[in-house]
């Protein structure tokens, strides 16, 4: 089987300790998380995670099994599909006009936008899915990247979901 990224979407209870427990969990099994984001929902005492992972489809059964045997986890589900959205920052060495006025250029076609700009450098914030943040990175990385920060993916299905 071959192997390619999954998102895998949950409900947990907000309370401390339930990341250690999943986290503990893809460590014991030796799953290696890529991506990771937590935030509240609109229910209270409920959280959710999207957690990224590389693997084939029987890595992605067995991580959805172990996941659901987890107490605080109230709901999984795998995001073949649906709005999927990451966040970067990145700062770039702008040494001379000719560089700035590429990056104005990639930023107008990447749809990025300026946050901050000083006499050697500029950050854009692009939030798009991973493969448009990474055809940015290849884009702008010939200038120097200065640091990148990235938030990981969170996904979300489309439309309403009966549950």
């Amino acid at each position: 089987m071959s192997e390619k990224k999954h998102i895998i979407s949950m409900l947990v209870e907000d309370e401390p300790g339930v990341m250690t427990r999943i986290s503990g969990m893809f460590a014991r099994r030796g799953f290696n998380i890529d991506t990771i984001t937590v935030g509240k929902t609109n229910k209270p005492g409920i959280s959710k995670i999207v957690v990224t992972l590389i693997g084939d489809d029987s890595t992605l059964e067995q991580v959805e099994k172990q996941i659901n045997k987890l107490v605080d986890v109230t709901k999984v589900s795998e995001m073949g599909s649906g709005i999927i959205r990451e966040l970067c920052l990145i700062k770039i060495k702008t040494p001379n006009k000719k560089v700035k006025d590429e990056l104005f250029d990639y930023a107008k076609v990447y749809k990025a936008k300026f946050v901050d700009v000083d006499h050697r450098s500029m950050t854009l914030e692009i939030i798009g899915v991973p493969e448009k943040i990474e055809s940015f990175i290849e884009m702008v990385k010939a200038h120097g990247i200065i640091d990148i920060s990235r938030t990981g993916v969170t996904a979300m299905s489309r439309g309403i979901i009966n549950n």
